[in-house]
């Protein structure tokens, strides 16, 4: 495992106060507060650590408040429900004693039952594709000085863009795009850590698609993003070391709000994965 990955495990394994409580660090990304998926995937892994025998199907997250990157996250877990087959947690974060974020997770035992998904749709594969840390580094003197650090350096999650955008001039578009993305490096065995790093990475890009069809992105001077909600169902079992694609739309844009959904499917087609966000997408006049 490289030192970049095996630190992003580090952030997302948290450490225990007691059976229920959990402390996690923040990291800085170049975003003006915490990033969402760091949030995500250190609740769902909070909630993760008070199951047994279990797998987390779905989360469902609201963000309260902006979180701080340079202060330590609290997680208290509740235990709402122990059942033969299901199990439910909610999780509170805190910083400074302030809720930041709230999430419902349900874990299910493994079952067999009736199986359909809707098929991968048809792309070109990761191969040959400009990774977005190769051409942020490619143009790494256009970036605004003040998050040119935290843009180009190594990252734990490889993100190559089927069409690539420029958000530093956006075009319109219609409001779909395509991400291949996977860990940089081997992971362990633990389907726990493969579903916190996919909670992790599926916040990158996908609040963005609500923007396409008005030419503007989160770099634009005035624009006001934040995710209000995010909710992700676990399909099938998947690896996220190896290629993932994340297809993803954006339905409606209204009243400063924009709906986003992703599926995320292996290179063997299956669909591993179902993402829905809507998220804050404000003109500042």
């Amino acid at each position: 495992m490289t030192e970049v990955l095996a630190k992003l495990v580090e952030l997302l394994a948290l450490e225990s106060i007691d059976e229920l409580n959990f402390r996690g660090n923040s990291e800085n990304l170049g975003f003006r507060h915490v990033f969402g998926g760091q949030v995500l995937g250190q609740a769902l892994m909070a909630s993760s650590k008070t199951v047994e025998g279990k797998n987390a199907h779905s989360m469902h997250a609201y963000f309260l408040r902006p979180g701080d990157h340079s202060l330590p996250i609290e997680y208290e877990v509740q235990l709402v429900r122990d059942g033969a087959t299901f199990s439910t947690r909610r999780v509170i974060a805190r910083q400074q004693n302030k809720e930041i974020f709230t999430l419902i997770a349900s874990f299910q035992s493994p079952e067999e039952g009736f199986e359909h998904q809707f098929d991968m749709p048809e792309t070109s594969g990761p191969e040959g594709i400009y990774s977005e840390l190769e051409t942020r580094r490619k143009f790494k003197a256009l970036i605004p000085e003040k998050v040119r650090e935290q843009y180009t350096q190594d990252r734990p999650i490889e993100i190559r863009p089927v069409n690539p955008i420029n958000y530093l001039a956006p075009d319109i578009r219609q409001p779909y795009k395509q991400n291949w993305f996977r860990a940089i490096a081997s992971l362990p065995d633990d389907p726990a850590i493969h579903q916190c790093i996919l909670a992790y990475a599926s916040d990158f890009g996908l609040l963005g698609t609500s923007m396409l069809p008005h030419g503007v992105s989160f770099m634009d001077k005035g624009m006001q993003v934040a995710s209000l909600d995010h909710a992700i169902w676990f399909h099938r079992d998947f690896r996220v070391d190896d290629w993932l694609l994340y297809d993803m739309d954006s339905p409606s844009a209204s009243r400063g709000r924009g709906l986003n959904r992703g599926n995320i499917y292996n290179q063997e087609g299956v669909l591993v994965a179902s993402v829905c966000q809507e998220a804050l997408i404000r003109k500042r006049k």
